[in-house]
């Protein structure tokens, strides 16, 4: 296979989900109706838990690239309708799981599930969406399709396992954070897309460009959402979060401005990541050694690196439609601000 490099160039407007949001709008109509029937239960407390996650908002991303994937690859059929539904489901079990974990109190601007229905209903529901996918998977009938999927399912629990035994460690190398992301995050990005490439019945090389987008996408997407919990900018503007300081998760911006500090630094470091320092006043501390080290605008640069191994992946397909949305939504992830 052939294939261009195609670069990342300044826009004259911000780069937008726009035009994948309007290439798989259609599909995404039919997607949304296999979730909205797929989440019922005659126990009625699984669709009022399962919807208020999933009518929360959020971009969908990773179903959308499960119907760009498809058209990319010219793809006619529905089979991807019921998967994306099962991409999204298995995204959403995750998060449902995640927010027991972390103890969270907020999810997409609004009160976590767990604060309202309880951690132990919020982890059955997570259960059933999970069986809820693989239903989707099954009915679907292909084993290379459930083994991708399956797959993924699997490493992302690693991946967050692997993120919890790090989580106040402070010599957590970047290596280390990057395959925790690689599997929490980017395992799921990857299947979403691949799976395209599988209904389609494309080379077993064109399933590898997908899949290498997806990952390569998914990298950047959770290393910007890791710098923007660090934003000098967003807490300027009221908008910080400081869930993974608290937490004390080892992000790349904390992994660089450890490296990068003097010893009085460092041992601030250790004293919040050792869940010693956790106040306000700690948090904006943090983020003022991160500020001092561009630990943010590292970051960021990886990513748009990422980003752009993405963008290189597709390249071996035809310039089109669906190919040029791919590449504006790589661009999208590490052009985020909030």
């Amino acid at each position: 296979m052939s294939a261009d490099v195609i670069p990342l160039r300044p826009r004259a407007s911000e780069p937008s989900l726009g035009p994948i949001m309007a290439l798989t709008a259609q599909g995404m109509n039919a997607v949304n109706a296999v979730i909205l029937d797929r989440m019922q239960s005659e126990i009625p407390l699984i669709p009022a838990l399962a919807g208020h996650l999933i009518s929360g908002g959020g971009k969908r991303m990773r179903p959308m690239l499960t119907l760009a994937g498809a058209a990319l690859c010219d793809y006619h059929g529905t089979r991807h309708h019921k998967l994306a539904a099962a991409v999204e489901f298995i995204h959403t079990a995750t998060l449902l799981h995640d927010d027991v974990v972390d103890g969270s109190e907020l999810r997409r601007g609004k009160a976590a599930a767990n604060l309202i229905f309880g951690n132990p209903a919020t982890v059955l529901v997570g259960d059933f969406l999970f069986t809820r996918s693989f239903e989707l998977m099954v009915e679907d009938g292909s084993l290379k399709v459930l083994k991708i999927l399956s797959n993924a399912s699997s490493v992302i629990s690693e991946g967050e396992v692997d993120q919890l035994t790090a989580a106040r460690q402070i010599e957590t190398s970047e290596e280390r954070y990057l395959s925790i992301i690689g599997s929490k995050t980017a395992a799921l990005f990857a299947a979403a897309t691949r799976i395209a490439a599988v209904v389609a019945e494309r080379s077993e090389a064109e399933e590898r460009a997908l899949d290498d987008y997806g990952r390569n996408l998914g990298i950047a997407f959770q290393l910007v959402d890791d710098a923007m919990d660090y934003d000098s900018e967003a807490f300027e503007m009221g908008k910080g979060k400081g869930d993974d300081f608290r937490e004390g998760k080892m992000t790349l911006p904390v992994i660089l401005a450890y490296a990068r500090g003097n010893a009085e630094e460092r041992a601030f470091w250790k004293d919040a990541i050792g869940g010693h320092r956790t106040s306000d006043a700690d948090l904006a501390h943090a983020v003022q050694l991160i500020a001092r080290h561009d630990a943010v605008s590292a970051t960021r640069d990886r990513a748009r690196h990422f980003a752009q191994r993405a963008i290189d992946a597709i390249a071996c397909f035809p310039a089109s439609e669906a190919r040029a949305a791919m590449a504006e939504a790589a661009e999208f992830a590490v052009a985020r601000r909030f």
